[in-house]
């Protein structure tokens, strides 16, 4: 009698549950099984596989054949690893590690601009000014700071009467 490790469906209309057996290669889908040694619930976040690795094991060494899914299953569980003497180490649950936030431009601003305002200078903290200028200044209260306009934006005054004039 050829055995084969195979899954079974369970469960209502749209909501599978399956169990793996090991059942007569002959014998139909949900038909008759020899054992039940595991099941898996796919419908669940992250879904959940339980497998009696040492029954899966003690098939496996009497020729049983594990189905495409089964053999997934099986490599899940560590079974897989122990029936072929390898060591198993289990995999961490994709739901384990935190995704990483991303952040959101401002909007009216493209990300053309953001990204190269970053990349070719960058601006001093304006605490950091703001004390800087206070300390060499007596006058200043501690709150306030003196503005200075800087070489690249000061422009020199025009007054438009003046020019309207001439």
């Amino acid at each position: 009698m050829a055995v084969r490790l195979r899954l079974m469906r369970m469960g209502k209309k749209k909501q599978p549950t399956y169990r793996v057996v090991a059942a007569d290669s002959r014998s139909p889908r949900n038909g008759r099984f020899i054992e039940i040694i595991g099941t898996y619930q796919p419908r669940l976040d992250p879904s959940v596989v339980k497998i009696d690795n040492d029954r899966a094991v003690h098939w496996l060494e009497h020729g049983a054949q594990p189905s495409e899914a089964v053999e997934k299953l099986l490599k899940i569980s560590g079974a897989w690893e122990e029936f072929k003497g390898e060591k198993f180490v289990p995999s961490v649950p994709p739901s384990a590690e935190p995704k990483p936030s991303v952040e959101q431009p401002e909007p009216g601003s493209s990300e053309v601009d953001s990204d190269a305002s970053s990349d070719e200078t960058e601006e001093p903290n304006p605490e950091v000014a703001e004390a800087d200028d206070t300390e060499g200044e007596g006058e200043a209260a501690e709150g306030e700071a003196i503005e200075e306009p800087s070489e690249d934006v000061a422009k020199p005054e025009v007054d438009v009467d003046d020019e309207e004039r001439t």
